[in-house]
C-alpha cells in the first residue's frame, strides 16, 4: 500500500476534472501537485457518439488553457437557430423565434463538438502538463487532523483528507473534488443530501446523416411530449436530442429500424433531405437536482455531482464548466496568497459564486419544459404570443444570447478567456 501528498485530488476525470486539473496546473505550476482518478481514464471511448454545446465562454475557457486549437478543425459553429412549437402531426411547424449566431462579431455563440475528441484532448493536454492521471477510483476517504485529541483538548479541526483508492494507494490531499457524475459516491459519502425531482421524460440521443447541408443552422422543435432539437455536427450530420414521456421513449428505442427511422422522420421532417441513423440508440432518464450545499470540509462538488438539469436549454455541461473557471479563480487566488485551497473560507467563496446561478438556471429550465411540455392550447396560445414578442425586441435577443453563452453577471476570468 503506497502514499502520496498531492494538494488538489480530483475524482472524477470527464470535462469537468480534466479541464480544473489543466487549470490548476496551467497557473500554479509544477511545484503545485493535482492528480485526476478515475477508472475510465485511458480508455479511448470509441463507442461513444454523442455530442456537446460549448457556448462562447466556455471556447474561451478552452482556448486559454490551449485546449480548443486541438478541436477547433472538428468543431461546428452555430450560426443561427430557429424555435417552432406545434403539434406533432401538424404539417406546417411557423417560426415563432430566431437567433443570430454570434455574440460578439465573428464569434458564434456555441459550437457543437463529439464529446471524445474533446475528453481525448483535454487528456492529452494534462499528460503535457504533468497531471498524475490514475486510472483508478476513490472509494473511501477520511478527514485527518495533525492535532490528534488529548484529555484536555478536542483534536483540531481537519487539515487534509486521506482518500481511499481502488488501486490499493492511499493519497493525502488538502482538497478533494467530487467531479464523479450525478450519482457522485464522494457526495454521498460526504453526507451532502440533494434538492429535486425525476421527470416523466426520457432523452433519446441519436446521430444522424443528412442529403443536404445545414449550414450551421440549429433547431428546437417544441412538441407537446418535449423538445426535439436538431444540433449541427462537421459534415452533413447533426445530433438529436429528442425527449419523450418514459413510457414513449422505451417503446420508440425498441421499435424495428423502419419503425424507428419512420418516427423519428415525423418529427425530423424532410427540409435536410433523407436521413439515416448512425450509432446506437440511446435513452437517457430526465431529471432535476441540486446538492443542498456545493461543498463540506476540504471538499467541492462541480458539474454533474452538483447538480443535474433539464437538457431544454443545452446547458447542462456548460454550467458544469463554469463551476470549474470559479473553483480554478479561488484555488489560484489561496494559493498564490500562501492561503489554504482546501479551507472553508476559500470554498465559501466558491459556493457564493456558483450556488445561485445554478439554482437560476435550474429553475428556468424547469420552467421552460413545464411551459412547453404540455397539451394545454391555452398556454400553446399564450408562449407562442411571448415568442413573437421576443423575435420582433432585438435588444433582448441579444440579452438572451449572452446569457446562454454565459457571458452575463460576475463571469470567472477563464470564462472572459484571461489567464489566471
Amino acid at each position: 500500500m503506497s502514499r502520496a501528498d498531492v494538494d488538489v485530488l480530483i475524482a472524477g476525470g470527464g470535462f469537468a476534472g480534466l479541464t480544473l486539473a489543466n487549470a490548476l496546473r496551467q497557473s500554479l505550476g509544477d511545484s503545485f501537485a493535482v492528480v485526476v482518478a478515475d477508472p475510465s481514464i485511458g480508455a479511448t471511448h470509441a463507442d461513444d457518439e454523442r455530442a456537446s454545446a460549448i457556448v462562447a465562454s466556455v471556447r474561451r475557457l478552452f482556448e486559454t488553457l490551449g485546449v480548443w486549437r486541438d478541436v477547433a478543425d472538428d468543431a461546428q459553429p452555430i450560426l443561427d437557430m430557429v424555435v417552432t412549437d406545434s403539434r406533432l402531426g401538424d404539417a406546417v411547424r411557423p417560426t415563432f423565434l430566431t437567433f443570430a449566431g454570434d455574440v460578439e462579431p465573428d464569434e458564434p455563440f456555441a459550437h457543437m463538438i463529439d464529446n471524445r475528441q474533446l475528453v481525448a484532448a483535454l487528456t492529452e493536454c494534462a499528460r503535457q502538463r504533468d497531471v498524475e492521471l490514475r486510472a483508478a477510483a476513490v472509494t473511501g476517504f477520511a478527514h485527518i487532523s495533525e492535532d490528534a485529541a488529548t484529555d484536555t483538548k478536542p483534536a483540531g479541526a481537519p487539515n487534509h483528507i486521506e482518500a481511499h483508492l481502488s488501486d490499493g494507494s492511499i493519497l493525502s490531499t488538502r482538497l478533494l473534488v467530487a467531479a464523479d457524475g450525478a450519482r457522485s459516491s464522494i457526495r454521498s459519502q460526504a453526507g451532502i443530501t440533494t434538492h429535486g425531482w425525476i421527470y416523466d421524460q426520457s432523452a433519446i440521443v441519436i446521430n444522424v446523416e443528412h442529403e443536404r447541408d445545414h449550414h450551421g443552422r440549429a433547431e428546437e422543435h417544441f412538441l407537446p411530449a418535449g423538445p426535439f432539437a436538431i444540433l449541427p455536427l462537421k459534415g452533413r450530420r447533426a445530433s438529436i436530442v429528442w425527449t419523450e414521456t418514459k413510457a414513449d421513449a422505451e417503446r420508440i428505442i425498441a421499435l424495428p429500424d423502419e419503425a424507428f427511422h419512420a418516427e423519428l422522420e415525423r418529427r425530423f421532417k424532410l427540409h435536410l433531405g433523407d436521413i439515416k441513423v448512425i450509432g446506437r440508440r440511446r435513452s437517457h432518464p430526465l431529471g432535476f437536482f441540486v446538492a443542498r450545499s456545493f461543498i463540506a470540509e476540504r471538499i467541492a462538488l462541480i458539474g454533474d455531482a452538483a447538480h443535474l438539469i433539464h437538457p431544454i436549454a443545452g446547458q447542462g455541461l456548460n454550467m458544469g464548466l463554469k463551476d470549474v473557471a470559479a473553483l480554478a479563480e479561488v484555488i489560484v487566488d489561496a494559493a498564490r496568497l500562501g492561503l489554504d485551497p482546501g479551507s472553508l473560507d476559500v470554498l465559501e467563496r466558491y459556493q457564493r459564486w456558483r450556488r445561485f446561478d445554478t439554482m437560476a438556471m435550474g429553475v428556468a429550465t424547469d420552467g421552460l419544459n413545464r411551459l412547453f411540455s404540455n397539451r394545454s392550447d391555452v398556454l400553446r396560445v399564450l408562449r407562442d404570443v411571448g415568442l413573437g414578442l421576443v423575435d420582433r425586441l432585438p435588444g433582448l435577443k441579444r440579452l438572451f444570447i449572452r446569457e446562454a453563452a454565459g457571458l452575463v453577471g460576475e463571469v470567472p476570468k477563464l470564462l472572459r478567456g484571461e489567464a489566471l
